[in-house]
Formats: structure tokens, sequence, C-alpha cells
């Protein structure tokens, strides 16, 4: 028997089929498609969480003697989900690269599912005092586990399924589901926003975390099919790393150095769909419904942009399209805050949709295939979601910081732009010195 015939027999059948066979046309739309909802569930979640701390939370969750520190500590609680992500990043990180990108992402959708609904049944502060809080927090550090291993589990599935002429292209859906979920999250909170005070803060605003538990069940009926990866399957043919985190931490320190610094990209998101919101809504008391039309518009933009900046990647390379992303957001958000302090609606519109919809969208496209193609097969779940949760958790930090170095009078938004453009920057350096990894074969990804 030739030496041959004795590796075959001894691979596993789903990993000897995946090495001799190619990936099926439809593959890769599959995976694009799987991944978009699913994100779109999981980040309908999330947003929902961040809409309602600028809106309601800090009114019926904490004392309301000082409406500032109520505001502070309602995004304090937001940003408590950044906190869990890396622990979430290292414990799912490490099953998904020892035992498949699929488990992860099923125990992702369940997880957020049963702890945002939970949030919509707790009593509030006024009802049970300082348990009240502590229960929410307990919730948000749940969710942040679920979402650590997400993106980077969908990133991962959707990048490996996708031919390598148009990788950034198809992983970008993991991002278009997010702005999907974003999207819905604030359709969602539109109508309910328009409830008197008393009915928001009493019942209304658990509605669409009730409403979590059927966007949940859709989003595990589209996965359940959903194949292996090729790349995951050969892997398996080999001899795999007990200890995915430890061959990380040795062979790739710098690639996720990069990542790290780089997701501070995210400060963006987090400036332009909380804490903005709040700003707005409560400081310069713009209507909560024109500020969340804003949020929906820059998103329907963003549902465009991010797969043709993605293509675009594709033709000219990951780091230039994320460098003008990062720069550009770096830039923008002068004009948008500034716009939002003197209440001029019609640049508030032109300025949110740029700056969210267009520009920020170059950065946010192209991330999932810029990260994950700095990481070979054996790594690449671990190093993406650790990587970025560590990076994206000065972003869910973000509102909390802004709120608390936000000035007064006409000129008080600057403090919060200098930390947006500076938070920009350093991800547009980090980037800069990174491997243009555009056209290089699957195979030779994550090698120095």
């Amino acid at each position: 028997m030739s030496t041959s015939t004795l590796s075959q027999q001894k691979m596993p059948a789903k990993a000897a089929a995946a090495a001799t066979q190619p990936t099926t046309a439809h593959s890769p739309r599959k995976a694009a498609l799987a991944s978009w909802i699913g994100s779109a569930v999981e980040y309908y979640d999330f947003f929902i969480y961040g809409t309602a701390a600028a809106l309601v939370f800090g009114k019926i969750f904490f004392p309301s003697f000082d409406p500032v520190a109520a505001t502070v500590a309602a995004f304090a609680t937001f940003g408590v989900g950044y906190v869990t992500r890396p622990i979430g990043a290292v414990l799912l990180g490490h099953i998904g690269d020892r035992y498949g990108r699929k488990k992860v992402l099923t125990f992702t959708l369940l997880l957020m599912g049963v702890s945002t609904f939970t949030v919509g049944l707790l009593p509030t502060y006024g009802q049970i005092g300082i348990a009240a809080p502590v229960m929410l927090v307990i919730l948000r550090m749940l969710q942040g586990v679920s979402a650590a291993g997400e993106q980077a589990g969908a990133n991962s599935m959707t990048l490996e399924h996708a031919p390598s002429h148009r990788r950034a292209f198809f992983t970008s859906f993991t991002l278009s589901g997010t702005q999907a979920g974003l999207i819905l999250a604030t359709l969602v909170f539109l109508p309910i926003s328009a409830l008197p005070e008393d009915q928001l803060l009493s019942w209304g605003w658990r509605i669409p975390f009730f409403l979590s538990a059927i966007v949940v069940l859709v989003g595990i009926w589209v996965r359940r099919t959903l194949p292996e990866t090729p790349a995951f399957e050969q892997e398996k043919s080999h001899q795999k790393a007990k200890l995915p985190l430890a061959v990380l931490l040795r062979d790739h320190k710098k690639n996720l150095a990069r990542v790290i610094f780089a997701a501070q990209i995210s400060v963006v998101s987090t400036i332009f769909s909380v804490f903005t919101l709040s700003y707005a809504v409560n400081t310069m008391h713009i209507a909560r419904a024109t500020m969340l039309t804003v949020l929906i518009l820059a998103n329907v933009v963003a549902l465009a942009a991010i797969p043709a900046f993605a293509a675009l990647s594709d033709r000219i390379g990951r780091k230039p399209v994320f460098i003008f992303g990062a720069l550009g957001s770096a830039c923008l958000i002068w004009p948008y805050l500034w716009c939002i302090s003197q209440a001029n609606i019609p640049l508030i519109f032109v300025f949110g949709l740029l700056l969210s919809g267009v520009v920020y969208s170059a950065a946010n496209g192209i991330w999932p295939s810029l990260y994950g193609e700095m990481f070979n097969t054996q790594v690449r779940l671990s190093g993406m979601a650790i990587g970025t949760q560590i990076g994206f958790a000065l972003g869910g930090f973000a509102p909390t910081i802004s709120a608390a170095i936000l000035g007064d009078g006409v000129h008080g938004w600057m403090p919060v732009a200098i930390f947006v453009s500076a938070t920009s920057i350093i991800s547009a350096i980090s980037v800069a010195t990174a491997r243009e990894t555009y056209r290089t074969p699957m195979s030779e990804l994550g090698k120095s």
C-alpha cells in the first residue's frame, strides 16, 4: 500500500473530501449570505442596547438626581460589553480554530438572543434599586462575549470560502450585515421613540428586546446547512496546535498588534451611532426622530458603499482603501459635530451620510479581509477575534469618554473631535505598516 494511500486513510473523511474537491460555485455566495444574515441578527441585538443606552437607560436604571452622571453611567454599561469581548475572543477563538467555525457561529447567536431578550424583562432602578443596573451589566457582558466570536467567526468562514481574487468583496458582507442590523434596530426604535415619555420609559423600550427572539430564530435557520470551510477541513488533516493562542502569540505578535491598533477605527462607529445621538437629543434638543433618521440613512448608504469599497480593494489593494477611510473619518468628524452643535439639520444629514455612510465604509468594509489575511488558517479566528476585540474595547468606551470630556458652550464638542481624529490616525498608521495581501494565495497568508 502506497504512502499516499495510507495518509488518505488516516485523513478524516471530511478533510479528505475538502482536500480533493474544489469549492462548489455556490459556497462563497451561501457563506456570504449566512454571514450577512447572522451578523444582522447579532448586531440588531447589540445595537438596540446602544440606542436604549442613549435614549432610555440613564433615566430608568440609574438615580435621576444628576442627569449627566446618569448618562455617563448608561454609556458605561454599553462599554462593559466591550470589556468581556477579549475574554470571549480567547475562548471562542480557541474553539473556532480547534473545532470549527460553524460551532462558534451557532453558539454566538444563541447567547446573544437569550441575553438580549432577558434585558427586556429587567425591572428598573425604581422597582428594585441597585440590583437593576447590576443585572443589566451582567447581561451586557454576555452580549460582549457573543459579539467577540460572531464577527471573527463569520469573517473567517466567508474569507475561507471566497475565491482568491474576490476575498474582500465576499467577506465584506459580514459588515454589510452589521449595518443592516443597525438599520433594523434603529427602525424598530423609530416609532417607539415617538411614544409619550411615560410610555417609552415604562414599557415601550422593552419591545425591541423582545423582538430579538424572532430575528435570532431566523439567523439559526439560515446557518443550519452551511458547510465548514475548505481551508479549515484541509487544516484538520495536518497536525493542529493544541493551543492556537500560544502559536498566535509566538509567531504572529506583530500582526496581532497591528490589528489591535487598527481596530481603534471602531471609535468612529460608536461615536456616530451612540454618543452623537445622545448629544444631539439630550444636549442640543434635536428631535429623536431626526437623529434616528440620520442613522438609518447613513447605514442604508453604507449597505452599498461597503461592498463597493471591498471590490475596489480586490483591484488596487487593502491598504490604500482602509487608509482613505480612516483619514477621511478623522477629517469629517469635525464638520459633523459642528453641525450638531449648531442644530443645522440639513448639514447634519449631509455630513452624517458622508462620514458614516461613505467614507467610514471604506475602512469598515475592508477590515474583515485585511485583518483575516494577516493570519494563517491555524490561528485566523483567534487572531481576528483577540486583535479586534482588544482594539474595539476603546470604541466601546468611546461614548463614555466623550460624555466625560464634552465641554460647555458652542465649542464643547471639540475635545470629542480630537479624540476621534487621534484614534483614526493611529488606525491608519498601523495599517500602513502592514504587508499588502490582496494578491497573496490563501496558503501563503500569515507568513512573514
